[in-house]
C-alpha cells in the first residue's frame, strides 16, 4: 500500500470513528439498560437520556445518553458509560487508546490528544479532538472527547475498567467557532468530568 493510500485509509477510519455512533444507534430502537442506570444522568445541569446500548462481546458493554431534542444523527453533546470486565486495568486501556490516537494523528494533523492522570485516585483521563474531513480537506465534523477511566469491581467478582466520557460535536459552518471555543473551555470541561460522580453500576 502506498503512502497516499495509507493516509486516505486512515482518514476514512477517522470518519468511521465519528460516524459509527449514528450507524449503530439506528439499528437499536429500544436500548437495553445493562448497567441498571437508565437515566437521566445529570451533567452540567442538563439531563441525558439513554439512547443506545450495546453488548458486543461477553466482557464489553456500552451505553450512550443524549439530551431530549437531540438525535444520534446530529447530536451536539453525548455522555457515554462503558464497562470492560475482562480483568484489564485502566492503565492498559488508556495505553491502547493513546496508540490508536497516535496512528490517527499520523494521517490527520488535526487530531489532538493529551493525557491527564490522577495519581492519588489511580484514575486516568484523555482529552482528544477528532475530525471528519472532506476530499478537499474541509472539516465537516469536529468532535471533542474527554474520557475518564477507573478500575471496576462488580458484585459478582468480575474486575476490569469503567469509562465515563463526554463527547461534543460541531458540523459544517459551526466548526471554526467550535475550535475557537476549545481554547477557553478546555480546562473547565476536564475539571467537570474529573469531578463527576460515577453512577453505581450493576451489570445485569
Amino acid at each position: 500500500m502506498s503512502t497516499k493510500q495509507k493516509q486516505r485509509s486512515a482518514l476514512v477510519m477517522s470518519a468511521i470513528v465519528l460516524m459509527c455512533v449514528t450507524t449503530f444507534s439506528q439499528t437499536n430502537k429500544k436500548p437495553s439498560d445493562y448497567f441498571n442506570v437508565p437515566g437521566p444522568i445529570m451533567f452540567e445541569q442538563n439531563s441525558y437520556h439513554l439512547n443506545w446500548s450495546s453488548h458486543p462481546s461477553a466482557t464489553y458493554y456500552k451505553q450512550e445518553y443524549i439530551p431530549k431534542g437531540e438525535t444520534t444523527e446530529a447530536f451536539k453533546t453525548m455522555l457515554m458509560l462503558e464497562v470492560l470486565t475482562s480483568g484489564a486495568d485502566a492503565k492498559t486501556a488508556v495505553a491502547n487508546k493513546l496508540a490508536e490516537l497516535k496512528q490517527m494523528k499520523a494521517a490527520n494533523p488535526l487530531v489532538q490528544f493529551s493525557e491527564i492522570n490522577n495519581p492519588n485516585s489511580g484514575e486516568y483521563m484523555i482529552e482528544f479532538v477528532l475530525t471528519a474531513n472532506a476530499a478537499d480537506g474541509t472539516v465537516t465534523i469536529a468532535e471533542r472527547n474527554v474520557y475518564r477511566y477507573k478500575s471496576y469491581a462488580g458484585k459478582s467478582g468480575k474486575k476490569g475498567v469503567v469509562l465515563f466520557a463526554v463527547s461534543s460535536r460541531a458540523y459544517g459552518k459551526e466548526v471554526p467557532a467550535f475550535f475557537s471555543s476549545l481554547k477557553t473551555s478546555q480546562n473547565s470541561l476536564v475539571k467537570k468530568v474529573m469531578s463527576f460522580k460515577f453512577p453505581e453500576i450493576t451489570i445485569r
